[in-house]
C-alpha cells in the first residue's frame, strides 16, 4: 500500500512540477517571473492552492522516500520510532512555513 500511495505521489508530482516549469520559467521572459510576475500569477484563482497542494506532495514524497531508506538500513525499531517522529516533525514545519508564505505572497 505504501509503495502505491509513493507511486501515485510521485505521479501526481510529474504533473505539478510540469505545470511550474512550464508557467515559472519557460513561458516567463528571460526564464524567471519578476516580483510583479509572481504576485500577478497568485491572482489567479486557484494557484496558491495549486501550490500549496506541490508543496506538499513535494514534502510528503521526499519524506516518505528518506523513511523507506531508513527502514532499508535496519535500524532496531526504537531508532526507526524516533526517525519516523522526526521526518513527521520536520515536514509538519516545512508545510506550515510553506502556507504561511504563499498565503503572504497571495494576500499582497
Amino acid at each position: 500500500m505504501r509503495w502505491f500511495v509513493q507511486a501515485g505521489l510521485g505521479i501526481l508530482l510529474i504533473v505539478l512540477l510540469s505545470i511550474h516549469l512550464v508557467v515559472n520559467h519557460w513561458v516567463a521572459p528571460q526564464g524567471l517571473l519578476t516580483y510583479a510576475d509572481v504576485l500577478d500569477y497568485y491572482d489567479v484563482p486557484g494557484i496558491a492552492l495549486m501550490e500549496i497542494l506541490f508543496l506538499a506532495v513535494v514534502t510528503v514524497h521526499c519524506l516518505m522516500g528518506v523513511h523507506a531508506i531508513l527502514l532499508d538500513l535496519a535500524l532496531s525499531a526504537a531508532s526507526i520510532k524516533v526517525w519516523t517522529w522526526l521526518l513527521v516533525i520536520g515536514g509538519l514545519v516545512i508545510l506550515a512555513y510553506g502556507i504561511r508564505l504563499t498565503w503572504v505572497v497571495a494576500s499582497l
